[in-house]
């Protein structure tokens, strides 16, 4: 008799171990994101002001209303947090002279210190649901 394994039902036992601990192993690949996905109504807010609302899309919206910036999106109570501890000073200087991926003057190089205190108020806040 020969010591090779050939196709039956015999021989489907040997493979079902495999077969689970991969289909177990795609399923865990699956899993639901530790983060939570940016919200629609977030991303598309702007100010009230319509002057700001002009700054805040052409200079503000592309990197913090994107996930995959690593900008604190608008409205992420979350990722505001640390930064709000830092101060509104240091809020200023990082968006007056830049910091780490954020550009000095915030794309915005006619933006006074008032509007960045304004935009940084908007960006930071949680909108009411």
């Amino acid at each position: 008799m020969s010591s090779t394994l050939r196709p039956g039902p015999g021989n489907s036992r040997l493979c079902r171990p495999g077969l689970l601990l991969a289909l177990g192993l795609m399923l865990v690949a699956c899993g639901e994101s530790t983060e939570p996905p940016a919200r629609a109504a977030d991303s598309q807010r702007v100010p009230a002001d319509p002057a700001l609302a002009q700054v805040y899309s052409a200079s503000c919206k592309l990197c913090h209303a994107n996930p995959a910036s690593g900008a604190p999106l608008t409205g992420d109570a979350a990722a505001w947090a640390p930064r709000l501890a830092q101060g509104i000073d240091t809020l200023l200087d990082h968006s007056i002279n830049g910091y780490k991926g954020m550009p000095p003057m915030g794309m915005c190089m006619q933006c006074s210190e008032e509007q960045f205190r304004a935009l940084i108020d908007f960006m930071s806040a949680v909108q009411d649901r």
